[in-house]
């Protein structure tokens, strides 16, 4: 029924999702699970040089090569940075725009912009080209973890770097899902009530930051909703 590309975050990849492509398969809908240069499969391409154009470019690519038009694009975590890019340069063919517990930037920001201070402070301290993981959130489980933290590599610190450039606002319907477990400084709060004030339709699911691993069940019901919308 429905055509759905993730953009993932940080320091995750395609393997991320893999608990949602049977239950996307059960409802008729399609599952595109892009890895961006520098991460999971694709770690071995990594170099100082890469950046959210690199990541943004890595999405646009798929869209154009698999010929995918009236996408339902999604952007988890940082996943929202690299969506808003796509969405602004491949118009054509995004259809929705989704927000999983992501970044929602205007044009001129970064990553490291939209991150409370002292939490951008401590990851650019180390000097290097390459951000460590961050914690997954603690409640995940033991299972869980196990399966995702030894996939879990650093990702080039450009991508957090570098400010996104856009030619206007997305022009697609947005659509916002606030994961309430929320992180000790919320970082996601804020792009919750922008959505709610501009008028997207908008969402909350019991869940920490990561649903797709944690809930895939009440998350693919959320998804089904907005592709039926």
């Amino acid at each position: 029924m429905a055509t759905f590309v993730v953009a993932h975050g940080a320091w995750s990849a395609g393997w991320g999702w893999t608990k949602m492509h049977p239950l996307m398969a059960a409802r008729g809908h399609r599952l595109v699970t892009p890895t961006y240069t520098g991460v999971g499969e694709r770690n071995h391409l990594a170099h100082p040089d890469i950046n959210l154009d690199t990541h943004i470019a890595d999405v646009c690519g798929v869209l154009e090569f698999e010929d995918l038009s009236k996408v339902i694009l999604l952007g988890h975590s940082y996943g929202g940075m690299v969506a808003t890019g796509v969405a602004d340069r491949a118009r054509d063919r995004i259809a929705k725009l989704v927000y999983l517990d992501a970044f929602a930037p205007k044009s001129g920001e970064s990553a490291f912009d939209l991150l409370p201070p002292a939490v951008r402070d401590q990851r650019k301290r180390n000097g290097e080209w390459r951000m460590p993981p961050g914690p997954m959130p603690p409640d995940t489980p033991a299972a869980d973890r196990a399966w995702a933290e030894p996939k879990r590599v650093p990702q080039p610190i450009k991508t957090f770097e570098q400010k996104l450039t856009l030619k206007s606002e997305p022009p697609q319907s947005r659509f916002y899902i606030y994961c309430r477990r929320c992180s000790v400084d919320d970082r996601f709060c804020r792009f919750y009530d922008r959505a709610k004030s501009e008028g997207w339709k908008t969402y909350e699911i019991d869940s920490s930051h990561n649903p797709h691993i944690t809930c895939p069940d009440a998350l693919m019901d959320m998804l089904d909703e907005i592709a039926r919308s």
